[in-house]
């Protein structure tokens, strides 16, 4: 009968999941049951789930939302990180995104309008996890939810106040007993530690010294994972001892302990790789790839002038930093990374008075700070993810020790006047990605420390002035940048370690110039500027230090022409070739060598 109705065969298809998995280990706690009780039950629709940074809230939560997923009792659970500040317009984009769907509407009411309508069609959980701030439900676009509509709110907070506003059932999350902190420690150690003669008294007071934090247990038992030696375990319990002796307030414990964490590093260049990560705002997600080209531009990483080396040097170090748990793998992406908020104001309490920092990341703002808050002895600026729209003509902060100034993911920002750089002589990295820059003004021509030039997804960018005296750049960045000619001086630039050209509005490379970038390690031009219009292969050839290229082809006779001169590439390592049309760019032929 089902060949007779349907002879090409049934195919089911499985029911989308109704929410994402995340990657959990064994937990300790008993609070999930009473989280858990709530969710399952008819008489509450909305719970706070509250407790101090490191206590185990987003873990918890993690280890329910999977629980709901496979449960499948509601249509959709929704996992949001809303962090600090809130951004009513933010939060509404990533609830629509884990739902799946799009809002198009641009005014906020109408956009809360529409998310409320989306909602109400399904039963749901949603689970706003690390919520700092007060907000309406009704101004977000979220339904109440109520025993009527079946739906469930779950909120994570250090705040009582915020989950009291909501009209929440506070769970409180305490620390764990003295047994489920031991059975974690000994999750994360190891269980053969066990067998070390005389460790178990040592080993229970290191422990006691976590205060049953599941934050401080699982850092502290990862520095010391595969330590046998009894003295090691000794002089760490009275390093413990030591730096929270002093210390009150619980928070300060925390901090004191991750502090131990961070010096226990003991290498200058590790703890400066670490400390860079604060300039991200909270709870920003970060690849592999950025964070340690990020190092190299520093001159955090700098492995015999070889890239790959230096990449080697940096994957090394992210991974000391994430066996410590210092930073943590993200969920969606397993080779993104983010920083937990507590570790984070940790590490920006922990930069010392030689370097000095002003974070303002993530903070709402919609002009830069005023000209007496930058102070004159700042090494390091990060203004990335703000709504800065302008800075004032004639503006002009005096940081003639500032190296970096992060302006990126401020997408109003159209232009800059010349004077904002001139008081920052000794500038090294500057970065704009996905800011609506349309013109660097010319004050850029003069900053003849610059080594990087982070311009990616500057869609808007039309000009760059002239990078003659640039001589010491060995980054520049355009991928995806909006420009059409090449920059002026670019011959010059002979210190020139990476170069993206992945501009699709960049027809040429003019004759000349790349013989002329001979430390050039890595370059990438867009798939329309092919090896035999737009980019000379001759002299791509005499780039006797390049170790990786992306580049076009026009066809197969292309193709084996490079092959045929790949003999004179010899430091190259990986090469991704592209065949362009004069329509399309079709990927796939990518080689290793």
């Amino acid at each position: 009968m089902l060949e007779r109705e349907f002879p090409e065969g049934l195919v089911i298809e499985r029911a989308p999941a109704p929410g994402l998995i995340f990657p959990t280990e064994n937990m300790e706690g008993s609070t999930k049951d009473e989280i858990w009780e709530c969710l399952m039950g008819n008489e509450v629709g909305m719970i706070g789930v509250r407790g101090i940074g490191g206590v185990g809230k987003t873990t918890i939560m993690q280890h329910i939302n999977n629980d709901l997923v496979r449960e499948g009792r509601f249509q959709k659970v929704i996992w949001v990180v809303v962090s600090y500040p809130l951004i009513v317009s933010e939060l509404q984009t990533k609830i629509v995104d884990a739902m799946g769907k799009t809002l198009q509407e641009k005014e906020e009411m109408r956009r809360a309008a529409k998310l409320m309508e989306i909602m109400g069609k399904e039963s749901f959980v949603l689970i706003l996890d690390d919520v700092w701030e007060e907000f309406s439900l009704k101004e977000v676009g979220i339904p109440e939810a109520t025993v009527q509509n079946g739906s469930k709110l779950v909120i994570t907070s250090r705040s009582a106040k915020v989950c009291n506003n909501l009209r929440c059932k506070i769970v409180e999350v305490r620390p764990l007993s003295p047994n489920e902190s031991l059975n974690l420690f000994l999750d994360k150690v190891g269980r053969d530690v066990l067998k070390v003669e005389g460790l178990e008294e040592i080993l229970n007071s290191v422990v006691e010294e976590c205060g049953g934090l599941p934050l401080s247990i699982v850092v502290i038992a990862g520095s010391m994972r595969g330590e046998y030696d009894i003295s090691e375990w000794r002089t760490t319990l009275d390093e413990l001892q030591q730096c929270v002796k002093s210390m009150e307030g619980t928070e300060d414990k925390i901090f004191m302990r991750l502090r131990w964490i961070y010096d226990r590093l003991r290498s200058p260049k590790i703890q400066q790789c670490f400390l860079y990560c604060s300039l991200f705002r909270e709870d920003y997600e970060f690849s592999r790839k950025r964070l340690i080209e990020a190092w190299i531009d520093e001159g955090l990483i700098n492995e015999s002038g070889s890239r790959q080396k230096a990449y080697d040097k940096g994957h090394h170090i992210l991974n000391r930093l994430e066996r410590n748990y210092l930073l943590e793998k993200t969920v969606k992406y397993q080779v993104w990374f983010k920083m937990h908020d507590v570790v984070r104001d940790m590490a920006i309490k922990s930069i010392g008075p030689e370097v000095r920092y002003m974070v303002k990341a993530g903070m709402k703002l919609t002009k830069v700070p005023n000209e007496h808050d930058w102070a004159t002895d700042l090494n390091k600026v990060s203004l990335m993810a703000n709504y800065i729209s302008e800075i004032p003509v004639g503006f002009n902060p005096k940081c003639p020790l500032l190296s970096t100034l992060i302006l990126a993911d401020n997408p109003n920002l159209s232009e800059i006047p010349s004077s904002f750089f001139e008081g920052m002589v000794r500038l090294k990295v500057l970065e704009l990605y996905d800011t609506g820059i349309e013109t660097l003004p010319d004050s850029i021509s003069n900053l003849v420390n610059l080594s990087a030039l982070r311009l990616r997804c500057c869609e808007t960018l039309k000009y760059l002035p002239s990078l003659a005296k640039l001589r010491a750049l060995k980054k520049l960045d355009l991928w995806m940048a909006g420009i059409e000619v090449v920059p002026q001086g670019m011959e010059m630039l002979e210190s020139l370690e990476y170069l993206d050209f992945y501009c699709q509005n960049l027809k040429e490379i003019p004759t000349g110039i790349l013989p002329s970038l001979s430390s050039l390690q890595y370059l990438v031009v867009h798939p329309s500027i092919s090896i035999t219009k737009g980019i000379n292969l001759e002299e791509v050839a005499r780039l006797s230090k390049l170790e990786s290229l992306e580049c076009g082809i026009e066809g197969i006779q292309d193709f084996n022409y490079l092959v045929k001169k790949s003999k004179d590439f010899e430091s190259l390592i990986a090469y991704d070739l592209r065949l362009s049309t004069s329509k399309q760019y079709l990927t796939g032929l990518g080689f290793r060598v």
